[in-house]
């Protein structure tokens, strides 16, 4: 927190506004609901760690100030981005509406993490990417930006994870004629890729349900499909009827599969609540 003056507003607010929200603090030493506003604000501005910055201004001293900014009550209280005052309230809010305030003039993280994540891309660090708008979509599910940087990424590898990224993404989204370009040619490499399950196991299974091992291959033809539904039924099928079979092994596939599968977190969080029901 700092008490401006008028000579050192240009640098105090305005230069500082280009690298970080400034919240300026109009109020004067005879005001009370300004001292129960400006101890608020610096608590706020300590426990965001330098996010944005406190300026002070005593309308008292600074009169000039008060003046250009036709302050009529105080406390008074200005948002100033990238120079400009873009938004403002007067007197003494609660905590919860001065953190709703100061969050809606913040950047959001995750826009940083994709720009990194971009990036890498560009610089041909793949994998890297990928990791980074994972970790995006976890904190972020309706972050579309990193749902369709993530979908390029994967189309050619995994198209049937790009194409549950897509699937994702909204209607207004999916209208964008590129977007419905990539959908159309990740369903094409999906049914490219498609292999029917062999006959052999199938014909088992029906035959005997009880025949863990023909359910066990038949999991990882899937597997090997990146077909995570038909492999995760199979998986939790043979959990339920003998947790014994291959000492756990239904179990133990399915959680390694849940790692292959962290593209479609949705997905995985559904499999896991089912799996969670029948052990628990």
């Amino acid at each position: 927190m700092i008490e401006t003056t008028l000579e050192r507003f240009q640098t105090d607010v305005i230069d500082a506004s280009m690298q970080k929200p400034v919240l300026l603090d109009f109020w004067a030493p005879w005001c009370a609901p300004c001292k129960s506003l400006g101890p608020m604000l610096e608590k706020l501005e300590a426990q965001y760690g330098g996010r944005f910055l406190l300026v002070k201004v005593n309308t008292e001293d600074q009169q000039q100030l008060a003046q250009h900014f036709q302050i009529r009550s105080i406390p008074t209280v200005f948002a100033v981005v990238g120079g400009q005052p873009v938004d403002q309230f007067q007197g003494a809010l609660p905590e919860s509406q001065l953190r709703e305030f100061i969050d809606r003039l913040l950047p959001d993280p995750t826009d940083a993490q994709v720009e990194q994540a971009m990036q890498a891309a560009e610089s041909g660090d793949r994998d890297t990417a990928i990791a980074i708008l994972k970790t995006v979509i976890v904190t972020a599910p309706d972050h579309e930006t990193a749902r369709l940087l993530l979908a390029q990424l994967l189309l050619e590898d995994d198209p049937s994870a790009a194409l549950a990224m897509l699937d994702a993404l909204g209607a207004e989204a999916k209208l964008d004629p590129q977007v419905a370009a990539l959908i159309a040619r990740a369903r094409q490499l999906v049914d490219e890729a498609h292999v029917p399950p062999p006959i052999e196991l199938v014909t088992r299974i029906a035959e005997n349900a009880d025949d863990l091992a023909a359910r066990l291959e038949l999991a990882q033809h899937y597997i090997d499909q990146k077909a995570w539904p038909p492999a995760f039924e199979q998986l939790l099928e043979i959990v339920r009827r003998d947790r014994a079979f291959g000492e756990d092994i239904g179990r133990k596939t399915m959680i390694e599969t849940f790692d292959k599968a962290s593209t479609q977190p949705q997905l995985v969080a559904e499999w896991r609540r089912r799996l969670s029901s029948v052990l628990f």
